[in-house]
């Protein structure tokens, strides 16, 4: 099953990135290879133009979406979905509102808007591997595995790097690295990869040609440079997690639907690519020329505030996208920036801007995603460096410790905390916010007309960790439970013995999933 999700997930991401390059060929006249050079020879009127005409689809389609139950959330949906349908869901994600937003996801980085591709595709892998699940009736362990075998299809035929996907899905999506799940993942890993360079060749997303000659004082800098990145990537994810909810306020206000925000989102992107053409769509000619060392100091600077507000706009505004490219973007800019200033203070004695450009994109989008490994492994298969590779896990370790410890985690479980799931503290609190008591109560029949204290209850669709705090607070042993529907009339009884059974018993089994 692991090879067949890695086929059907393979296939999709390749489908999406062809999609992708179709619009922006019909938009620009390029692909994403020499988008921002394109653009930046169109004229005014044509570079506004584009992004508003895409504000102006996506807004209809959110419409239609919203009217006919095709959206999560009323916007289209990314890797915290994945996250949420592991973690909640036994790895179940909705047909229609994957390939929706897909749809949303192509049309929305074809037109100009700056996210990335890589959680569209970590999403339509995952909807479609739970498609295959649901169609051989996969026990939930099971539907997981197959879901983490859709996300690194996706990443690594994203990247042309199958290590880094599989390790991706290990890191961010299974939260675990159990020995039953390794072969299926990986094994899907490398058909994702084995597909993209069947069709488009074996490129790597950046062609990074240099041998880079590190010297021992890089490595004390790179932790430099992840202190600098942290304070990128928390400033990113702030931005990320309140600028959405600003923008929705300031639409209420205004009395402007939810559905037709990308209207100005695509005329305030169309003026931030005025100044800046290189901040349209996923932005790899940009990050390749940063890696080249072909920026100046002061266009870097430029490159990360106007990049850093696009992407805000973009996702705040409701177009498609993830933040995976836009994290590399940034830290490229910023390592490469930081390497200028290394090499003007120290010459010869350091490895250089494309060197610190490397390390610096691993930092950022390691340090945004909350997944160091994944990112240092993806710096390596880039560049067969083992010393950019090192100071890579150099500047990234300092830069998650930091980030992690401002946000209290990573982006990706701030934006599932929100949907009132808390995986920053692994199972022991996941099981609380889970189980229901009507999953523990004795329903009435079983223990007959007890005596009952109304004074407290319980309903049956309270949670355990509710349950489990009435009792601590009133210092109960038992309580009645009521039904939400009509007169709430009772209909079991849950002890604290048995929520607290329950407990147990949920903690060891994903304590034996997750070490099997």
């Amino acid at each position: 099953m692991g090879i067949a999700v890695g086929l059907v997930a393979g296939y999709a991401t390749l489908g999406l990135r062809l999609a992708i390059s179709a619009i922006e060929v019909l938009a620009f006249g390029v692909t994403e290879e020499s988008l921002a050079s394109a653009a930046a020879d169109l004229p005014a009127g044509r570079l506004m133009l584009i992004p508003i005409a895409a504000g102006c689809v996506i807004a209809a389609l959110l419409w239609l979406g919203g009217r006919m139950g095709w959206l999560n959330g009323g916007r289209a949906s990314g890797v915290p979905d994945v996250i949420e349908a592991r973690a909640v869901k036994n790895g179940r994600i909705e047909l229609k509102t994957g390939l929706f937003s897909a749809l949303l996801a192509t049309i929305s980085l074809g037109g100009g808007g700056s996210a990335g591709r890589e959680g569209p595709a970590v999403h339509l892998g995952g909807t479609l591997a739970s498609q295959i699940s649901r169609l051989i009736g996969l026990n939930p362990r099971g539907s997981r595995i197959l879901l983490a075998c859709g996300a690194a299809a996706a990443v690594s035929a994203s990247f042309n790097a199958p290590v880094a996907g599989a390790l991706f899905a290990f890191e961010v999506i299974l939260g675990h690295y159990a020995l039953r799940s390794i072969a299926p993942v990986a094994v899907a890993s490398v058909i994702g990869a084995l597909i993209v360079r069947f069709h488009l060749g074996d490129d790597a997303a950046f062609a990074i040609t240099q041998v880079y000659q590190s010297h021992l004082f890089d490595y004390p800098a790179a932790a430099l440079l992840g202190i600098a990145a942290a304070g990128l990537a928390i400033l990113f994810d702030r931005g990320i997690l309140h600028g959405g909810n600003w923008i929705d306020g300031l639409a209420k206000r205004l009395r402007l639907p939810l559905w037709a925000l990308p209207l100005p989102g695509g005329l305030l992107i169309g003026c931030l690519a005025l100044l800046a053409p290189e901040i349209l769509g996923v932005g790899y000619e940009a990050t390749s020329n940063a890696l080249a060392g072909e920026y100046l100091f002061n266009e870097l600077i430029i490159l990360i505030v106007l990049k850093t507000i696009a992407t805000f706009v973009t996702i705040g505004f409701r177009f498609a996208g993830g933040v995976f490219s836009p994290s590399i973007y940034l830290g490229a800019m910023l390592g490469a920036s930081f390497g200028l200033i290394m090499v003007s203070l120290f010459g010869d004695q350091t490895a250089g801007a494309g060197f610190f450009a490397v390390v610096g994109m691993g930092a950022v989008s390691g340090a945004v995603l909350g997944a160091p490994l994944s990112t240092t492994l993806i710096v390596f298969e880039l560049t067969s460096s083992y010393e950019a590779a090192v100071a890579v896990l150099v500047a990234v370790s300092v830069a998650t410790v930091l980030t992690q410890s401002a946000l209290g985690g990573s982006l990706f479980q701030k934006q599932v905390m929100r949907r009132g799931y808390d995986i920053s503290g692994g199972a022991s609190r996941l099981v609380l916010q889970m189980v229901r008591v009507r999953q523990c109560m004795m329903p009435l029949d079983s223990w007959g007309e007890a005596e009952i204290d109304s004074g407290v209850c319980l309903y049956e669709d309270d949670t355990l960790g509710r349950a489990m705090g009435v009792f601590d607070a009133e210092q109960l042993e038992g309580a009645a439970v009521r039904s939400r529907t009509g007169d709430q009339p009772i209909i079991g009884w849950l002890t604290k013995a048995d929520a607290q059974a329950a407990y147990a018993r949920a903690l060891a089994e994903i304590s034996e999933e997750e070490h099997r």
